[in-house]
């Protein structure tokens, strides 16, 4: 069954992961992705965000931080 697709088309799957997964690794080990501060996010973006999943689930987190769109996450949390 296809998922449901949201807002710009975000998976539901993809937004619940960014207030579910931690941090693997880095200054913000543990902390949930979602919670993440949007100048860390900037900072990744420039240096290139990782490889698979994890890059995805940032590059997603930043674009919702600096667009404004936290407001997505709020009622998954």
């Amino acid at each position: 069954m296809e998922q449901e697709a949201l807002a710009g088309g975000l998976r539901k799957e993809l937004l619940l992961d960014l207030v579910r997964m931690r941090m693997p690794y880095g200054k913000y080990k543990d902390r949930v992705l979602c919670d993440l501060p949007e100048f860390y996010l900037v900072w990744m973006a420039q240096k290139g965000f990782p490889k698979g999943k994890l890059g995805t689930l940032l590059a997603t987190l930043y674009e919702i931080k600096v667009n404004g769109l936290e407001y997505l996450l709020k009622p998954l949390r």
